[in-house]
């Protein structure tokens, strides 16, 4: 395993990092600690990500739980050799279990500082290396697949919790000591520069943003490559990839019809998560990477994830298993390197699918 300096923090990050919304969910709490023991012992990972709306899909039963398997890990480890990622959960009127019922989660000051300390208290810990701001508190019109900016639609969205409010109530937990580092989530070029800009410009006052976790895969790149790698690069922010098997569909899985005996998936748990991927181009070019791999000797699984880990683009990518078979073949992906031929076959699929999950069109109801 190798290690990076997480943007301009003094985090060094394991190149893959274990997330964890499954459990609590589709895995038990002893096999979520079973998988981080596994990851950090055999394979040299350090670092977990986690979130405060965990598992997912997220409901009022089963929302923390997640937290729980990590802290019976954390009672097993110095404290010092883990680096902790959570999150702090976006604007949302759907999750209205959160932070004592209020009707809508929003990244107040407030709001902000209730959710890290029940997240700590959930964790078992006195601190947090890196608190992210799950999605942003404004509209921005391209998360999780939705359309992309519409300005009538942002004239009409509820009004935003200030920038300076939220790099405020962030600084004000740094100087607690409850948060070392702070990063960004699901962000656009826009806000990770409008952040970037008012901590440079009022250091004393606002924390630096070190990081940014969004999706990035192989079916999954423009987005990030257009604009907030540029942004990154300058200011000095390091890439959290999740997803890098774009919810499971890169590994080919859905193109088999599962036995009997398999656990549900994402999928099947989370309606409407698979239009993005599985109603659109997506199936194409996916069906043209396994290709690649198998013309090389490897599994779709690991094409796709040697692509993601040793991109000079990204700091560390955030994986996930339902078993520790799955885990496995996903951490042994690591020490694959892929070719310039294998790369030149990825680049050319890339020209003809830049952007096939946006390619999907709902269709309109009779």
């Amino acid at each position: 395993m190798d290690y990076v300096r997480l943007g301009g923090s003094d985090l060094l990050v394991s190149r893959v990092t274990m997330g964890t919304m499954t459990f609590g969910r589709q895995n038990t709490l002893e096999e979520g600690v079973a998988q981080l023991n596994l990851a950090f012992d055999e394979y040299g990972v350090n670092c977990i990500d986690t979130a405060e709306m965990y598992p997912v899909p997220t409901e009022a039963g089963t929302q923390g739980l997640t937290d729980l398997a990590v802290a019976q890990f954390l009672k097993t480890r110095a404290r010092e050799e883990v680096i902790l990622c959570t999150k702090v959960s976006g604007r949302s009127d759907r999750i209205t279990w959160l932070r004592g019922g209020n009707a809508t989660t929003c990244v107040s000051a407030a709001q902000i500082r209730e959710s890290v300390d029940a997240s700590l208290a959930r964790l078992g810990t006195g601190y947090v290396d890196l608190l992210q701001l799950h999605w942003p508190d404004r509209y921005t019109g391209t998360m999780f697949g939705s359309p992309d900016y519409d300005p009538s639609a942002a004239k009409a969205a509820p009004p935003p919790v200030p920038f300076e409010e939220q790099l405020a109530a962030l600084q004000e937990l740094v100087e607690a000591g409850k948060v070392r580092h702070v990063g960004l989530s699901n962000e656009t070029p826009y806000g990770l520069m409008r952040f970037s800009q008012l901590a440079e410009q009022f250091p004393r006052l606002y924390p630096r943003i070190v990081a940014c976790q969004n999706s990035y895969s192989l079916l999954v790149r423009k987005d990030w490559e257009a604009g907030c790698a540029e942004v990154c690069d300058k200011v000095g922010v390091g890439l959290l990839a999740y997803s890098p098997l774009g919810g499971g569909v890169l590994s080919a899985k859905y193109s088999a019809k599962p036995s009997p005996d398999t656990r549900p998936s994402r999928f099947q748990l989370f309606p409407g998560f698979q239009d993005r991927y599985l109603g659109s181009q997506c199936e194409a070019a996916v069906t043209e990477y396994k290709d690649i791999a198998s013309r090389h000797g490897m599994s779709a699984t690991t094409l796709a994830l040697a692509w993601a880990y040793h991109n000079p683009k990204v700091a560390s990518s955030i994986i996930g298993a339902t078993t520790l078979e799955q885990l496995e073949e996903d951490l042994k992906a690591y020490d694959t390197r892929l070719s310039s031929d294998v790369m030149d076959e990825i680049a050319d699929v890339y020209r003809r699918y830049q952007d096939p999950t946006k390619a999907y069109k709902k269709p309109k109801a009779p």
